[in-house]
């Protein structure tokens, strides 16, 4: 097991925590401060020790920029969580794909993956989603429009959704 580093960042919703390995590899991340908290998320076999850093270079100038409003920044940063099975890991690459600012729906959502009938586990991706932000399972809104759940509350998942849609706006 390799050695995970810890960062926050303040951001307009609260402090933002991200966890990642020496190649930049984002492992967890959630709007948090509890570092340890979060990398109980994280699967064992992906676990290291947990070291502070004030920066984790292009992890957290991805995350400036996206503040920032250049909301594809993030878009390029690797992620890796443990899957426990297929349509997890398939699930996870297709909420990379959602477009900020063009919420989804979970039945689209599960569309999306491939397997429409498959709602449910469409919400359960979004559920085991340790790489909030990075992995952005706060497009992705109830059938009737509602917000659903999100890990870190419905407040920071409307201030995600607004920040993209004003920045797509412009």
């Amino acid at each position: 097991m390799n050695d995970l580093y810890s960062t926050g960042m303040d951001t307009p919703t609260g402090r933002l925590t991200v966890l990642a390995d020496s190649s930049g590899v984002v492992h967890a991340a959630g709007f948090t401060t509890d570092a340890d908290g979060l990398l109980a998320l994280v699967h064992p076999r992906l676990r290291g020790s947990l070291r502070a850093r004030t920066d984790l270079g292009p992890v957290t100038s991805a995350v400036r920029s996206y503040l920032d409003g250049e909301l594809t920044a993030i878009d390029a940063v690797p992620v890796t969580q443990y899957t426990g099975g297929e349509f997890m890991a398939h699930a996870w690459h297709t909420l990379r794909q959602v477009k900020p600012g063009e919420p989804i729906t979970y039945t689209e959502f599960a569309g999306l993956a491939g397997r429409p009938r498959a709602v449910r586990a469409a919400a359960m991706a979004c559920a085991r989603n340790a790489a909030a932000l990075f992995v952005p399972c706060h497009r992705v809104l109830r059938t009737d429009g509602g917000l659903g759940g999100f890990r870190w509350g419905l407040p920071v998942k409307t201030w995600l959704l607004d920040h993209e849609r004003s920045r797509d706006a412009l």
